[in-house]
């Protein structure tokens, strides 16, 4: 990986190096694919043929361009995760244009994909929607694997969302020379995701900002989020060749640590913005930590979960211990068990102490100050 000064990925852009602190840009590899020729506000299917869902069949990503907006949002997609059989049966594992099609003409026109609701603070910013078949929160790099477990575990298993997101840069980015401004987001397994892959989208981008919102996919402490169940990820997903580069916290030897990489990008990026949005009782997210409990004596069975009061307890300690250590950090936490926010009608009925969802979301991506909105 090179170091280079000055414009980086994008070609350019205002504010600071990939929003945020860092004085020199160092992205991963070089953005030289074809860019994306697109008919102006109206959904694209761009076929990726390196790209792969985890059962090996090809896929690609969205495009919606606006010709008259110079910002971006890249989207990923959630759906679980696969790491057992259970986990596996209830998580996609293939995604082409006709699954595209179906979600255009629904989930493609309601919360951040509205253009016409006035209070959507992106509707008119160009899109891009990155699908979610490869079971490993977008984070993985690692083929022909075998998940542990009982019977009905899958084999030969493709974990590749993390290669998946450097395929689509190269085009993405050649796609978009002119951008001023990212929004990188994602909902619950795409929430992970927009964390786990911002600082390469940030750098891939710089020195255009890039503002973080990661939408109920919230990694929380050891004690909450157990190592035996984080090394079972690192493992089965190859997350150890694709942690961000430079933080060392985020891989500790007995497995954990993940919950390490808000300092790291709260330090890397102090002038930066970056969100997480999350009900207290998350009702989803609690059930997949749950595996950890007892030392993951029930990793590959059916857990009980984490109380409503647990999840609370590890999303405030998320708060309190970690995200407020910097300015660049701000949350919006609702009181609620529901699961995801951004990319539904909650989006825009949501308001926690007086400050709507969308008011706190235009704070972020109209520079203005991060803020800890919620109980």
């Amino acid at each position: 990986m090179g170091e280079v000064g000055g414009a980086g990925g994008a070609g350019g852009g205002a504010g600071g190096a990939g929003g945020g602190g860092n004085a020199v840009c160092t992205p991963e590899g070089a953005f030289d694919g074809a860019p994306v020729d697109a008919a102006a506000d109206q959904w694209t299917w761009v076929p990726v043929p390196e790209a792969k869902c985890r059962n090996g069949s090809a896929t690609g990503f969205g495009i919606r361009k606006n010709p008259a907006s110079s910002k971006l949002v890249i989207y990923l997609e959630g759906g679980g995760a696969c790491f057992n059989a259970l986990t596996c049966q209830q998580n996609p594992q293939s995604y082409a244009s006709t699954n595209f099609d179906n979600w255009k003409n629904g989930g493609g026109k309601s919360g951040v994909f509205d253009t016409a609701n006035p209070d959507n603070p992106v509707k008119d910013w160009s899109f891009v929607y990155v699908p979610y078949c490869t079971g490993d929160v977008h984070a993985g790099d690692a083929t022909d694997v075998d998940v542990p477990g009982n019977l009905g575990a899958p084999k030969g298993q493709s974990f590749v969302g993390y290669a998946n997101i450097g395929h689509y840069l190269k085009r993405i980015i050649p796609s978009f020379p002119g951008v001023t401004e990212v929004l990188l987001t994602g909902v619950s397994a795409g929430g992970f995701g927009a964390l786990y892959n911002y600082d390469r989208v940030a750098q891939a981008f710089c020195p255009t900002p890039v503002v973080l919102i990661d939408d109920s996919g919230p990694p929380m402490s050891d004690q909450y989020t157990p190592a035996c169940l984080q090394e079972r990820w690192r493992t089965l997903w190859g997350l150890d060749k694709t942690m961000p580069k430079g933080c060392v916290e985020c891989s500790n030897p007995q497995g954990g640590g993940l919950v390490n990489a808000y300092t790291f990008f709260g330090e890397k990026y102090k002038d930066g913005r970056l969100g997480i949005v999350s009900s207290d009782k998350d009702n989803v997210i609690s059930l997949f930590y749950g595996f950890g409990k007892n030392n993951c004596a029930n990793i590959d069975g059916f857990p009980s979960g984490l109380s409503g009061a647990e999840y609370a307890a590890g999303l405030a300690e998320v708060r309190d211990n970690f995200l407020k250590l910097s300015p660049a950090w701000g949350t919006y936490f609702i009181s609620s068990t529901t699961h995801t926010w951004l990319g539904g009608n909650g989006f825009y009925s949501t308001n926690v102490g007086g400050k709507p969802l969308t008011g706190w979301v235009s704070d972020l991506v109209n520079d203005g100050p991060a803020s800890h909105v919620g109980p």
